[in-house]
């Protein structure tokens, strides 16, 4: 196997696991906001917003493959090699589990807004923290990326 093969196992997994969270998240969300729309079908909006949420993971997934994209080349080293791996392996697992468990923060945001309570700006705040290490992770690809 040459390193390369390892580099692009790391940037398929770095995808696909973003790409997976962001679908279960936005599900999740999705449901809840069907859910509410039979109570409060008034507030499709907020339900809109906060069912995309967890649809940003999959982008910092495709954002991190932009990040390394320059340093995947047939001479790579092992060491570059595994460093892409490493890092599509963090990423893809971190934005699995913040899309996750963002999108059950946003459905039970949206289920109280459903239930009439004012509650957008404060699910928005609380949907921010499991967001934040999906961000962190892609800095953290940047800065791997950086090192090669």
């Amino acid at each position: 196997m040459q390193p390369i093969v390892l580099a692009y196992i790391g940037v398929g997994l770095m995808i696909g696991l973003a790409g997976i969270g962001s679908a279960y998240g936005v599900t999740i969300t999705g449901n809840a906001s069907v859910g509410a729309m039979k109570k409060n079908p008034d507030k499709f909006g907020n339900y809109m917003v906060l069912s995309a949420l967890p649809g940003s993971q999959g982008l910092y997934g495709f954002l991190g493959y932009f990040l390394i994209s320059g340093y995947l080349n047939m001479d790579m080293s092992w060491l570059a090699a595994a460093g892409v791996f490493g890092a599509g392996l963090a990423l893809g697992f971190v934005s699995l589990f913040s899309a996750i468990r963002q999108g059950q923060v946003c459905a039970n945001g949206i289920a109280g807004i459903g239930a009439g309570y004012d509650l957008f700006g404060k699910t928005l705040i609380l949907a921010v923290f499991p967001e934040l290490y999906a961000i962190v992770a892609v800095a953290a690809t940047f800065l791997i990326g950086q090192s090669l």
